[in-house]
């Protein structure tokens, strides 16, 4: 499985470019997977449904199933939290990972910067950046990308990872 992460601030675009990047590759035939990066505790659930009740009352897994999809939700409950290699190894087989929000991780990735979010691009400190996508002119030395072609981004990608 190849491997590529999407990084940048919190409004800047990051959801959208995944979404039209996950398009352009599935119509291409290419099976592929996210894992996303939650800064703070989320919660799928609700309280009151079973699933809940049972993750209260201690249970450390507990997956829902469907003729549609399934989903497992695990606890961490006094344990490390997962290593993100480890969550890969988890998924399905499939041709492309995209990893969203994991700008510390060891894999190429592409930052999404939008100068009116008002903060300094993450490039210059952190490893692996490969290229930008911004919706305006940044003065960097790395591929700058239109933030809002999602197909130039798309075949960047797949160029960069192989599967072109």
């Amino acid at each position: 499985m190849k491997i590529f992460g999407i990084m940048g601030y919190s409004g800047s675009g990051k959801t959208t470019l995944i979404e039209g990047l996950i398009k352009r590759f599935a119509a291409r035939g290419l099976k592929v997977s996210l894992i996303k990066h939650a800064h703070h505790g989320f919660d799928i659930d609700r309280p009151g449904k079973d699933s809940f009740r049972h993750r209260e009352a201690g249970a450390g897994e507990v997956m829902l199933l469907s003729d549609q999809r399934w989903v497992l939700m695990h606890e961490v409950r006094n344990e490390l939290p997962p290593q993100l290699e480890q969550m890969i190894a988890r998924l399905s087989p499939c041709d492309l990972v995209l990893l969203e929000s994991f700008k510390t991780a060891a894999v190429d990735k592409l930052e999404v910067y939008r100068p009116s979010v008002g903060k300094t691009p993450i490039w210059p400190n952190c490893q692996g950046v490969v290229a930008v996508a911004s919706d305006a002119h940044v003065d960097c030395p790395l591929p700058l990308l239109d933030l809002n072609d999602h197909d130039v981004v798309a075949e960047f990608v797949l160029k960069h990872v192989g599967l072109d």
